[in-house]
């Protein structure tokens, strides 16, 4: 019995750890998200500094604003990922709540 008990307490100590991977990369995720909307915002608040109609200014735009896509689209990725693995581990440790009385009286809600 004990060592079932041990077995279950090693059980949810790895899904609390894939737990706080989940959020750390839902963390990491938002960081990302949000960097482009930063960078174009002090664009906005500098474009009385420089000619925005040049043509080599209009090509760096569209090269930044890309990669700025290609953040936002990767940030949102992570966020997503990150609230799936979230919820999995979430519904994995209810499950195992839900069959052990031991691990139900440990966990505090």
């Amino acid at each position: 019995m004990n060592e079932k008990k041990s077995f279950l307490m090693t059980e949810i100590e790895l899904l609390l750890a894939e737990k706080q991977t989940s959020l750390a990369t839902l963390r990491t995720g938002i960081a990302v998200f949000t960097l482009p909307f930063s960078v174009l915002t002090i664009l906005i608040a500098t474009s009385s500094y420089y000619d925005a109609t040049s043509s080599k200014v209009i090509w760096m735009f569209l090269v930044l604003i890309a990669l700025c896509a290609c953040l936002s689209a990767f940030g949102g990725y992570l966020i997503f990922h990150g609230m799936t693995m979230l919820r999995s581990c979430d519904d994995k440790i209810s499950q195992i709540k839900k069959h052990s009385k031991f691990i139900d009286d440990l966990m505090v809600e």
